[in-house]
């Protein structure tokens, strides 16, 4: 398919999509909220005062949510490699998670408290080589893990965005020994189309 004919499929669907006008409606920065939104009610991940650390945060869509759901007494640390705007009641910064400098600054941000839920939007630059692209993205997988054991309390909850393949089956396996719940999620507003799925984990076993 010609690159015209790809960005034309691809402005139809945008056009037609009623997540995306519901988007703009609301005044969202991204139409991947109302994934959150689905995800967070599903499986009872946040209440009121909770402790948040958005991994892959920008342009602010997860944040934009957790934030008054968290409200005054709550924590949200976003984290992207990429600019944020600011939000009101998020702490943002920029970096990258698998720098020991940015997890240092993570920690300080937290002002010495535990992490409840911690949240994966990340996705790699897609280079369109399939295994490249698959590779890479359980290689953010493992990087959301590992911050996760570095800030997670003790029964806290781990989100991952992930897309299927082989080794993220493997991945999601061997999350089982780290967590009392393992769930995989396709929310209503990711596309059918998509191999994007989500990893609900909840119970960190610390």
């Amino acid at each position: 398919m010609s690159k015209r004919g790809s960005s034309s499929r691809w402005y139809q669907t945008q056009v037609s999509d009623p997540f995306v006008k519901a988007r703009e409606k609301q005044g969202l920065r991204s139409r991947a909220a109302f994934k959150l939104t689905e995800l967070l009610d599903r499986d009872r991940l946040l209440r009121p005062g909770g402790v948040v650390l958005d991994l892959g945060s920008s342009p602010g869509g997860w944040s934009q949510i957790v934030g008054p759901a968290v409200g005054a007494k709550g924590l949200v640390v976003a984290v992207d490699i990429l600019p944020m705007t600011p939000l009101s009641g998020v702490k943002f910064l920029l970096g990258d998670c698998r720098e020991e400098e940015t997890l240092a600054r993570i920690a300080e941000l937290l002002e010495a408290r535990r992490v409840d839920l911690v949240l994966s939007d990340m996705a790699p630059n897609l280079t369109g080589i399939r295994d490249t692209d698959e590779a890479r993205s359980v290689e953010l997988a493992e990087v959301a893990l590992e911050t996760a054991h570095r800030f997670l309390k003790p029964g806290g909850s781990l989100l991952i965005k992930m897309f299927q393949h082989a080794d993220s089956d493997r991945f999601v396996l061997g999350m089982r020994k780290q967590f009392e719940r393992i769930n995989r999620r396709k929310p209503a507003a990711s596309r059918q189309a998509s191999r994007e799925f989500y990893v609900v984990a909840g119970g960190f076993r610390g």
